[in-house]
Order: C-alpha cells, then sequence, then structure tokens
C-alpha cells in the first residue's frame, strides 16, 4: 500500500530539505501553505504521515488534525521546540516533536511509522 505524507512548513528551506528526504521513503510527498490546504490533502491522500511546523498550526489545529485524522502519525516542529512543547503536543495528540533545525529527527520520526508498516505486513 503506497504511503503519502503532507507536509506544512513555515520555512521553504526546511520543507525542500523534508521533502528531498522523505522522497526517500514515500510513496509521495504533499507540500502545503496552509492548515485548511493540509486538511484538504489529508482527507484526499489519506497520508500516514503529517509534518506540522508549529509557527503555521496552532496546537488546537494540532488536536482537531489528530481528531480528524487518527490513525495518521503528526509530526510537530517549531524553531525554538523544546521539553515543554515536546509534551504539549503529546498531550494533544501528536506523536512526536522536534526543533525545526533538526530535520535528521523529523524524518526518523516520520519513517518509524513506514517501517513499522512493512515489518507488519512482511509478518
Amino acid at each position: 500500500m503506497p504511503s503519502n505524507v503532507v507536509l506544512l512548513q513555515s520555512d521553504p528551506n526546511i520543507a525542500r530539505t523534508l521533502a528531498a528526504s522523505l522522497a526517500n521513503s514515500f510513496h509521495a510527498v504533499h507540500l502545503t501553505k496552509s492548515v485548511d490546504e493540509l486538511r484538504h490533502a489529508a482527507a484526499k491522500l489519506r497520508p500516514h504521515v503529517m509534518i506540522v511546523d508549529l509557527e503555521k498550526a496552532s496546537f488546537s489545529d494540532v488536536e482537531s488534525l489528530k481528531q480528524q485524522f487518527g490513525s495518521t502519525r503528526i509530526i510537530c516542529n517549531h524553531r525554538v521546540a523544546d521539553e515543554e512543547m515536546w509534551t504539549h503536543t503529546l498531550d494533544i495528540g501528536a506523536d512526536d516533536c522536534w526543533p525545526s533545525c533538526d530535520t535528521r529527527g523529523i524524518l526518523s520520526s516520520a519513517s518509524t511509522q513506514v517501517r513499522a508498516n512493512v515489518r507488519s505486513v512482511a509478518a
């Protein structure tokens, strides 16, 4: 089953870096410019992962996205993410939260779900 990822990022350089790296692990990578566009893309593509910049989406947006797309893994990022922000995002339903500059961490969290799906299909 093809896996998709949808991105909402405030920094175009980070968006490009993530999209290029995610293209190696996902069937399709879709970049969005707003929470509404993200929600529409997620409804259409049913992604396995959404990567959501908290400078473009609020905590209530993330909580609403998780309620609407419960099986989708949501990875948040923010340029000044800290432990308090990480805790809060997990409390509202996100699966992880990373500083925006830590693209390796973001990619690792996003790819975890794909590896788990491959293992369960192979079993």
